[in-house]
């Protein structure tokens, strides 16, 4: 009963796919199987996914995990993993989808054609969104050829459409809108509106970036019509409607500029309710206080004055409060530049006298106070591999994550974690940071060619994933930059 359901499922119009899948976790019940209850709950949660109704989608993925863990079917367990990787790559936890999808693709490679390529589209678009640009590349050329290989020809418009969208990062504006293009047609004959959307966005930011500022508009708007007929939206989507709030104020056409901050409001309401993460994390522009004190302003101004003449009658205005502004700018960036060189001067004064100063080491002193919930002999196992870590640098190799390092111990992630906040007094983050910046501390100490090295060339050498998280986790660690610590160093000499 429970495949019927699941067949007529995959048949049907999408109004109709939720009541079909009620009915598969309706039979599973009565089952009281753990596989079927997992895979109903599954199908429940791929539906909602489908709908773009994003928090309902991981309740149910979050059920059915529960169910697939107590059993021992590989297929459901990665399935699980590949949708909660795509919700987790939409919410912007990309290193976790990454880490997911890799997982899904090294299983599913031998076994399922279409779950794998499935995968590895997704995982050209995690590292996409990451910023690492030349490995999405390098998944789209792969996934395009094991479409060839696989013979599933269906998928190679949606690797078309990653690397389109790839391209634009990269700068290759006429590439992306060619790849786009190429591919968007079996896309909507898919009925997959989410990547219409997109496709559409990323042709209007080429355009845009080519300065063809009219013919983007044509593409932001069908973003828009999306929106308001399936009420879908993704984070970077929403700057469709800032474009066409900037395009129609250059045109002066108010009742435009008054209709897309509407949608603008509506669109950060749709985003705010799917997940707090994605309101705190994304770049507004307009902060909802100025959209409605805008739209306030110029429903009021409409009816009498051309935005032409409220510039006019204001300009005094605006440019003594401009100038006011800009002075208390300056004034407050002056004072910042001197009470930090001060700072920074007095943090590396504090730091050269404690050089050959004995540490107190924390860690040896909490030997003395044993975790309550790890065995000792556990405790000290681990213990004497991390001196190993330490003592063998391997903590220069990039991306360690708190599981990859337990795995590397042969320990577990939670043990580990409660270990190096015991032992280290610090978290993971702070632990694999701290021994990085010490590293590179003591070379630029011992050998002078590294103070000629750019803060790229020592967050390599450091094994940081990249040159702003070195220069934070610098900052972070010695209270200084990295930039002035070198200054300081080359004046000794």
């Amino acid at each position: 009963m429970i495949n019927g359901y699941q067949n007529i499922l995959h048949q049907s119009p999408s109004k109709m796919r939720l009541r079909y899948a009620d009915s598969m976790v309706y039979s599973a019940k009565k089952s009281a199987d753990n596989a079927l209850l997992g895979s109903a709950y599954l199908s429940k949660g791929i539906v909602y996914y489908g709908r773009k109704q994003q928090d309902k989608a991981m309740d149910n993925y979050l059920i059915a995990n529960n169910y697939i863990s107590k059993t021992d079917d590989l297929y459901l367990k990665y399935k699980v993993k590949y949708h909660i990787a795509l919700s987790k790559l939409y919410i912007g936890f990309y290193d976790e989808a990454i880490s997911l999808l890799r997982e899904c693709t090294d299983y599913y490679k031998d076994h399922n054609p279409r779950p794998y390529l499935n995968s590895l589209h997704s995982l050209g678009l995690s590292y996409n969104k990451s910023g690492d640009y030349g490995l999405c590349t390098q998944t789209n050329i792969l996934g395009i050829a094991e479409c060839l290989r696989l013979d599933q020809p269906e998928m190679k418009p949606y690797f078309l459409h990653s690397q389109g969208i790839n391209e634009y990062f990269l700068t290759n504006y006429s590439q992306s809108i060619k790849n786009i293009k190429s591919s968007l047609d079996v896309i909507k004959d898919n009925s997959d509106f989410a990547n219409v959307a997109i496709g559409n966005f990323y042709l209007g930011k080429d355009y845009w970036a080519l300065g063809k500022k009219q013919k983007a508009v044509e593409y932001f708007t069908r973003v828009d019509k999306i929106f308001n007929e399936k009420h879908y939206l993704r984070p970077d989507l929403r700057q469709s409607f800032e474009l066409l709030i900037s395009y129609f104020r250059q045109q002066k056409d108010v009742d435009s500029q008054l209709y897309y901050i509407k949608q603008l409001l509506k669109a950060d309401t749709l985003l705010t309710e799917t997940s707090r993460y994605i309101a705190g994390k994304i770049h507004k522009e307009y902060d909802t206080k100025e959209l409605v004190s805008q739209m306030d302003k110029l429903q009021s101004e409409n009816d009498d004055l051309t935005q032409e003449m409220v510039w006019e009658k204001n300009y005094d205005w605006i440019s003594a409060i401009l100038i006011f502004v800009l002075f208390m700018l300056i004034t407050w960036l002056t004072f910042r530049h001197y009470r930090n060189k001060t700072l920074f001067k007095k943090r590396y004064e504090e730091y050269v006298s404690q050089i050959g100063k004995p540490k107190n080491i924390l860690k040896n002193d909490n030997e003395k106070l044993p975790l309550k919930e790890i065995n000792a002999e556990t405790v000290t196992a681990i213990l004497k591999q991390l001196d190993k870590f330490e003592r063998d640098k391997k903590f220069l190799e990039r991306d360690w994550k708190q599981g990859s390092l337990a795995a590397y111990l042969n320990s577990n992630s939670n043990y580990l974690a409660l270990i190096i906040k015991h032992h280290r007094a610090q978290n993971f983050s702070e632990y694999i940071n701290g021994l990085r910046v010490d590293y590179i501390v003591a070379l630029l100490q011992k050998e002078k060619k590294y103070r000629n090295y750019t803060n790229n060339a020592l967050a390599k050498e450091a094994g940081f994933s990249s040159t702003q998280r070195f220069a934070n986790a610098f900052l972070t660690k010695m209270g200084i930059p990295v930039i002035y610590f070198v200054a300081q160093l080359k004046k000794e000499d």
